[in-house]
Order: C-alpha cells, then structure tokens, then sequence
C-alpha cells in the first residue's frame, strides 16, 4: 500500500478511536469497539513507521517490534514504554480474550491514543517533506 494511502488510513482510524473514546463507556460494547479502533490504529501505525523508513532507506523494520524500534532509534516515537505497552496489549487483545486484560487496555487508550496522535504527526512531516524535496 501506498505510504500516503497509509497514513491518510491512520489518521482517520485515530479520529475514529479518539471519538469512540468520547462516547460514555456504559457498556462493554462500546469498550470492545474502542479497543478494536485502537487494534486498527495499531497496525496502521506499525505499517505506516514500515513503509516511511522504507522511503528513508531502512530496511530492518519487517515486524511491529522491529518498526518500533526503528521508529524509536529515528526519533519518531517519543515514549518507547508506551509503544512497548501498545504492542502486548494488541497482541492480548489479537490472540486472546480475557475481559481482565480487556479492560486494563481500555483503561490505557487515551494514553494510547496521545502516542498514536504523536506518531500520526511526525509522519505525516517526514513524508511531506520527503514529497516537497521530489
């Protein structure tokens, strides 16, 4: 997928969590929904960090892990903890469900949701600067 596309995608997916996250969260309907928003911000995210050090000539950013650490190393991250945090719970919220681990995750999605804002941002820099210099 094409970068832009990519980060065009994430930047609505977060617009969508930030406002599901608005929502009052009466029921666990709406808490699944928010965590499956941030499970696509996730995954945008990783992909998009995959696809932009691409362009800037970093190939070793093949898995979320690996994209996070390159990101992390290029200064696009500013909290690597929180990242860290977002990978296990998409990972726990991918391969499992435990209403436990469920709601802690929900609990940590406005912080989440800042990271994720941050990224969106810095990326979208990168490649804006990247596109003027072509």
């Amino acid at each position: 997928m094409d970068r832009m596309v990519l980060l065009k995608n994430l930047g609505s997916a977060v617009l969508q969590l930030e406002e599901a996250l608005r929502c009052p969260p009466d029921n666990d309907i709406v808490k699944a929904g928010c965590i499956q928003y941030f499970e696509f911000c996730f995954e945008l995210a990783w992909k998009s960090v995959k696809q932009v050090a691409e362009g800037e000539g970093m190939l070793e950013c093949s898995s979320p892990k690996a994209a996070l650490k390159c990101a992390f190393k290029s200064g696009w991250l500013a909290e690597e903890d929180v990242w860290l945090e977002m990978l296990s719970a998409r990972n726990r919220m991918s391969h499992t469900y435990c209403a436990a681990d469920a709601l802690e995750v929900f609990v940590q999605l406005p912080r989440f949701l800042a990271a994720l804002c941050q990224l969106h941002t810095e990326l979208s820099r990168i490649s804006s600067a990247r596109k003027s210099l072509s």
